[in-house]
């Protein structure tokens, strides 16, 4: 598996990681817990070595599963976490309660610290910007954090370019994880250039546009009565419906290159930029081998080119977020 650093920071990973949060929560029930501690594992034979949870993934069970799968393998791989919520009741509700107080933080560090079975949490992301606690204040915190080494690298998470200028002037920041894909490009226009510039590492979630990008996903498809795709704008039957466009345009440059059209979505991201590390996540075996198998998929300018031409032709349908947690992000 090639290997990418994190911008300009020593923090080195696979070209792909792997988001862990739908083996707990957010996609319709837990995945088994015993063969997610195995697809986790094998994950790391196949040469993954960037992993991402959070507090808030369960809450708190996504933080167990991680850490009792990668116990024997901690010094091989890279664990990302994230405070900044108030966990609650096990309902989107929660997601509105944010808590980045210096205070706090430094309780839901040695708490993860206890869950992930680590003695340093390798990257410590802020999950969504606090308007209620100067970003100083909360890169102070871990900037503490990170000198009792109790933390190794700093991150924001869906931060606008003010707040993430205003934290790297207190502690470096490593990277930024933020939506980013095909049919999600606004980091193009602002976010990247400043990461760029301040030698920022950039790690997209949701690459495939949860699961959307594969192409497995209509207008007919049904969810989970738990999936959180069960209330984004993006996901009503008529959204899905225009936004096929986007997977048809993959589908034709998959199968001239012989891949699939997961495999374009995520090839696509890393070519943007060499600091870009996209983590999809996914609860089964075979589609860990494809996402793994992107880093393999060679998009040429031109390739990339006919991309981007066709991609600026359609206008995807539909709201990322519903009002609530849109809200919370790009601050």
């Amino acid at each position: 598996m090639e290997k990418r650093n994190l911008g300009n920071s020593s923090l080195e990973v696979s070209a792909v990681g792997l988001g862990c949060m739908g083996m707990s929560f957010g996609y319709g029930p837990p995945a088994d817990k015993q063969e997610m501690i195995s697809l986790i594992r094998t994950a790391v034979e196949r040469g993954v070595t960037f992993f991402d949870t959070a507090e808030v993934y369960g809450p708190f069970t996504n933080e167990e599963l991680v850490g009792e799968a990668l116990f024997p393998l901690r010094g091989q791989v890279v664990i990302a976490t994230k405070f900044g919520f108030k966990p609650g009741a096990e309902d989107t509700s929660r997601w509105s309660a944010l808590d980045s107080r210096p205070e706090h933080i430094k309780e839901v560090a040695e708490a993860s610290l206890k869950r992930l079975k680590l003695d340093a949490i390798d990257l410590l992301y802020q999950h969504r910007v606090d308007p209620d606690v100067p970003i100083e204040d909360v890169a102070g915190a871990v900037k503490d954090l990170i000198q009792e080494g109790k933390v190794k690298h700093f991150g924001l998470s869906e931060a606008g370019v003010q707040t993430i200028r205003r934290a790297h002037a207190v502690q470096p920041v490593t990277a930024l994880q933020s939506e980013y894909s095909l049919w999600f490009r606004d980091p193009e226009a602002e976010v990247l250039p400043t990461l760029e510039e301040l030698g920022i590492g950039f790690v997209p979630f949701s690459p495939l546009g949860k699961g959307f990008l594969t192409g497995r996903i209509d207008e007919n498809t049904t969810f989970a009565s738990s999936d959180f795709r069960n209330i984004v704008p993006r996901f009503t039957p008529e959204a899905r419906k225009a936004n096929q466009a986007l997977v048809d345009l993959l589908g034709r440059v998959a199968e001239r290159k012989k891949v699939t059209p997961a495999q374009i979505a995520l090839a696509w991201l890393l070519a943007q930029k060499p600091w870009i590390v996209p983590i999809p996540g996914t609860t089964k075996l075979h589609r860990l081998d494809e996402n793994i198998g992107a880093v393999a998929v060679e998009l040429t300018p031109d390739d990339l080119r006919e991309i981007d031409s066709a991609a600026s032709t359609i206008t995807v349908q539909g709201a990322r977020y519903p009002e609530n947690l849109a809200r919370m992000t790009g601050r």
